[in-house]
Parts: structure tokens; sequence; C-alpha cells
């Protein structure tokens, strides 16, 4: 197995199955919050403009289901401690059976297996909105220990939205932070120092270096330190209580680093700004921009996160070749930024749609990482039991096949397409591939409305993506349809192709133009060992 990691599935499994205790050295969670709202994954089209093409690819409330039951009821009689069956009963007579409750008791009984999975020197960092943070502190209170907990720290993520006339507008999240011992690591981090800090405080420019410096005061608070009250400069008459001892100030002095500004003034250290490493970065983030619509890095994924965030957290509480485990992870900023680093990285989520993004991701910006994949099919067996599953996952994944991006109507019902492609002709015009997919049986007719879709869509192809081979009838009315020809050359297209989940292992692709652009690519990315050695790139 390789060392980085990509699961499919329900993370609380996923961690129970394959990752063991004490194997982790960061966890950073995104959980979905509980916001009582839907998000869509919508993409532009090439043209830059908003697509009615969209998937809802997770909803971020929690609902109280069997599931919700079924793990309430697992932390109330199992191996769990009293305390946190104690505080899980008193949320439920505060809260009743509601989303909330739902939403805790998901958390709960997830955050243990974190717990669980992280070594001594571990940490987790946990990313929310105001909306549940309350409880969610009160839950890793609890699991890691009050004692642990390090940060909780306010990241700016947007802009105030609209006006809030009976509140201040909402602009921020919450990362809670919380060590798993005293034994966690940290490590410092810096951000460039302000220009208008600089241009007050380091306002002396060294004429002879270009070197610009600030001059700190050397006076000791405490004024009852004999051993460092003394005269300096020597027969000078200015006697302090100083910081520093007499011999150090004397050898700083004819260094050059302690002077005297002016004659009978008191001695000053001369601090050089290029020997700070700038200032400290505390727990209020505001300077890491959110991600918008128009910059480099979004992929339309609506929770992605800026790949500086987590950069911050693994350089802050990890080294290179730590493991670092994201359990929700979306879209793969984290994984993207763990690469990047040089750390080993696991990663779980539970659409088909975010993993297929971010093996896109990765191929697009490190396109030489190793890693596995573990929980999507790997057979017509394993595609056929997926379908039994959820058929909407196995659409999913079978339009991620082709690389196509998934479709689900905002108003419901079958639109009679499941993805579609996007490819440019020899002329730069933009064309749409419609996909279908069926998991069960299906007939001459569903390639007729395959056509219909076709022709309301404007879309020149479709292709038909099934369990099953087409019959001989099916084959008969896509051919009756003819093909199609790409404008600016002589190729020419079927207007409707088959594929099977056979055909694809088989390596059996329709003919098709280049559709790479569906997804937007994610740009070809350095690790940090490779802008020290730039040979590796």
């Amino acid at each position: 197995m390789a060392e980085n990691c990509l699961y499919y599935g329900d993370n609380l499994e996923v961690m129970r199955k394959y990752i063991k205790d004490e194997t982790i050295d960061l966890i950073y969670l995104d959980p979905p919050f509980n916001s009582q709202r839907a998000y869509n994954v919508i993409f532009n089209d090439q043209e830059g403009k908003k697509s009615s093409a969209q998937i809802s690819a997770f909803e971020d409330t929690w609902f109280w289901s069997q599931e919700t039951q079924a793990a309430f009821d697992e932390i109330m009689t199992g191996s769990y401690s009293s305390e946190l069956k104690d505080m899980m009963n008193a949320f439920r007579d505060f809260l009743g059976q509601t989303n909330l409750m739902a939403y805790i008791t998901m958390m709960a009984i997830r955050l243990v297996e974190m717990h669980r999975t992280l070594k001594d020197s571990g940490i987790l960092y946990l990313h929310c909105d105001p909306t549940a943070s309350h409880y969610l502190k009160i839950l890793l209170d609890h699991i890691f220990g009050v004692q642990n907990f390090r940060n909780e720290i306010i990241w700016k993520r947007a802009q105030p939205k609209g006006h809030a006339y009976t509140r201040f507008p909402s602009s921020h999240d919450i990362i809670f932070a919380y060590a798993k011992t005293k034994e966690a690591p940290f490590s410092v981090q810096y951000k460039p120092h302000d220009p208008g800090y600089i241009k007050k405080f380091y306002k002396y420019v060294e004429e002879e270096t270009g070197r610009r410096y600030t001059l700190d005061n050397l006076a000791n608070p405490n004024k009852d330190r004999p051993n460092l009250t003394y005269e300096f400069p020597p027969k000078s008459g200015i006697v302090r209580v100083w910081r520093w001892t007499k011999d150090r100030m004397m050898e700083a002095w004819k260094e050059g680093r302690v002077i005297q500004p002016r004659k009978g003034a008191v001695v000053r250290y001369k601090r050089y700004l290029d020997e700070m490493e700038g200032t400290i970065i505390s727990d209020v983030w505001v300077d890491i921009e959110h991600l918008h619509g128009s910059h480099s890095e979004t992929l339309g994924y609506p929770t992605q996160k800026p790949v500086a965030l987590l950069e911050r957290i693994i350089n802050a509480s990890s080294s290179e070749g730590d493991t670092v485990f994201d359990p929700f992870c979306g879209c793969g900023t984290a994984i993207d930024a763990s690469e990047k680093l040089g750390r080993k990285w696991i990663g779980i989520d539970i659409t088909h749609l975010a993993i297929a993004l971010i093996k896109k991701r990765i191929a697009d910006e490190y396109p030489d990482t190793k890693y596995d994949v573990i929980g999507e099919p790997r057979s017509t067996y394993a595609a056929e039991e997926l379908f039994k599953q959820s058929a909407f996952q196995f659409e999913a994944w079978a339009v991620s096949l082709l690389g196509g991006q998934p479709y689900k109507s905002t108003g419901g019902g079958d639109t009679g397409m499941d993805g579609f492609l996007y490819f440019r002709d020899y002329e730069e015009g933009y064309h749409k591939i419609i996909l279908e997919v069926k998991g069960g049986k299906y007939q001459p007719k569903d390639v007729r409305a395959l056509a219909r879709v076709l022709e309301r869509e404007n879309a020149p192809m479709g292709v038909l993506i099934a369990l099953q081979p087409p019959t001989r009838g099916m084959k008969k009315e896509a051919a009756a349809l003819g093909k199609w020809d790409m404008p600016g050359s002589k190729k020419s297209y079927p207007v409707i192709q088959f594929m099977t989940i056979e055909d694809y292992f088989d390596n059996r692709l329709p003919d098709l133009p280049d559709t790479s652009e569906t997804l937007k690519r994610a740009k070809r990315q350095a690790r940090n060992r490779e802008k020290n050695h730039p040979r590796l790139l």
C-alpha cells in the first residue's frame, strides 16, 4: 500500500476498519455545518457563465434518523466513558431529537475515533462556524480534556454580506485546536511585517549597508538589580539598571550593536529588520483571503478552503514526513497542502464527486504522486454492488469514469442526463457531451430519449454508460442517428455511443474529443523540496 491513501465511504466505518491506534500526527476536519441549507456544486461553463448543470453533493444538515439513533444508542451502551454518556443525555434532554442533536451525536462518535487514531504528540483542528461551535467545544473539552485545549482561531472567511439590521453581519469561521497530550509540538508562525509598521518602527537606514533598523530600549524594568546597575558608556556618568551584564554590553558596544544616538543620550540596541522573522501570527487570521469565483484556486466546490489556510495549520503542528488525516476531505485542500509540504496524507469522503475531484486535482498538481484509492469499485461486480447500495452514488461514480460533471436538476425529476462533458472544436466553439447512466435494464426507447435530450440541450453527442451491454435494437437506434462532424476538422464522432462498466475496466473507452477542460484544471504545483531542488520538477 502507498504511503498516501484516499478512501470512499463513511468516515466512521473507514476509521474503524483501516486506521490504527496512534498513527496520525495531525487531523484537520471541516465537517458539514449544521446551518440548515443544502449545498449544490455549481460549475461554470467554459465561457465563465453559471451552468444549469449541478449536483447536490451533500446536505450540510444532519437529520435525526435511524442511523442517528443507532449512533446515540451505541454511545449510551458501548464502552464509552460515563462522563460522555451523561453529557450526551444532558444534550438530548435539552435539545430533544432535533437536527442539532443529530449533528452533535454524529460528531461525538467520530471525534472519539479520531482521538484514538492520534499519536500522543498529535493534534486536531476542527473547522466550524458559530452555528454549533459552542456544543462542539464542550464535546472536545470532554474527549480531549480541557487541559489540552490549544486555541480558538478566528478566520475571517469573507467580507460581510448583505445588510443585517438586527445584528452585526457574520464573516468568520472558527477553528478549534486540541492536542492529545502536552507532547504535541508547535512551531511559531510569522507573517511579513506590515509596511506601515516598518515605516513607523524601522525608520533608520544604515548608510554603508542600506539595512533598515530600529533602536531598542536596554533599560531593565526591574529597578532592584544591583548586579546589573552600572555606568555605561564608561565614564559617561549615565548610570542605569540594564538588561544585560556589563561584559555583554561592552561586547555589543565594540560590535556597533549598542550605540549612543547622540552625546549624552542613553545607549540603545540596534536591531535590524532583516534579522526579524516577521510578525507573530495570533489566533485571529485576517490575512488569508477566502476563495471566490475569480480566484485561481477555485475548483467549483462550495466549501473549498484556501491552501494557505491549511499550510499554516500543517506548518505549525507537524513536521515533514508526518501523517495528516482529513476525514471530510471534500475537494482535497488538506491533501493538496500536505503533498506540497512533504507530509503523508489520508483522506476520506462519502461522495464519489469529491473523490473524482481530488483524483483530478492530484493528477493536475502533482502528477507523479503515488496513492491508493480504497472503496471505489474495481470490478463490474463491485460496481453492481454499489448500484444496489445507492443508485445516486453509482451514477456519480460512473460519470467520473469519463471525467464528467455529475448533474442533478434543482427542479427534481429525471431530466434524461446524469452528467456531461465539455469540449472545444477547432473553431474555438464549446460543446457538451451528455452522459446518461443506467444501472438496471434499458431498451431502445432509452436511446431515443437520449437523442431528444441532445436536441433539447443543443449537444452534438451523448454517451450511455451502463452495467449491461446494449441490445442489437439499441445499437441500431444509435447507428441511425449517424455521426457529427467536428467543425474545423475532418474528424467525425458517433452521435450516441455506449460504454459498459466492463468496457471501462478493459480500457475500451468511447471515441470522444479532448474533454480535459470539463472539470477545472488545477495548476501544477511544486513541493517544498522541489522548490529547493528545481531539477526535481
